[in-house]
């Protein structure tokens, strides 16, 4: 879960609006991850990543996590 949690750390730098971690769920190779702001999807890949080798994440990752990112709406 800790990986979850850094890497909303480093998207919530560029995007305020995805807020803070609330739970997360896995199914195959797909993270869903919940947040007070809306729900994002992460690659199980990008995890492990972030996990074992962090520096190795690039932009590009980064961006494609921030485009799954949908808002919730009030």
């Amino acid at each position: 879960m800790y990986a979850i949690v850094e890497l909303l750390m480093i998207l919530s730098n560029v995007d305020q609006s995805i807020g803070n971690y609330k739970d997360h769920s896995i199914k195959d190779d797909d993270v869903k991850v919940k947040t007070t702001g809306g729900i994002l999807h992460f690659p199980k890949t990008i995890v492990m990543q972030q996990f074992e080798n962090p520096e190795l994440i690039s932009n590009d990752d980064l961006k494609y996590l921030l485009g799954s990112f949908k808002p919730v709406r009030c």
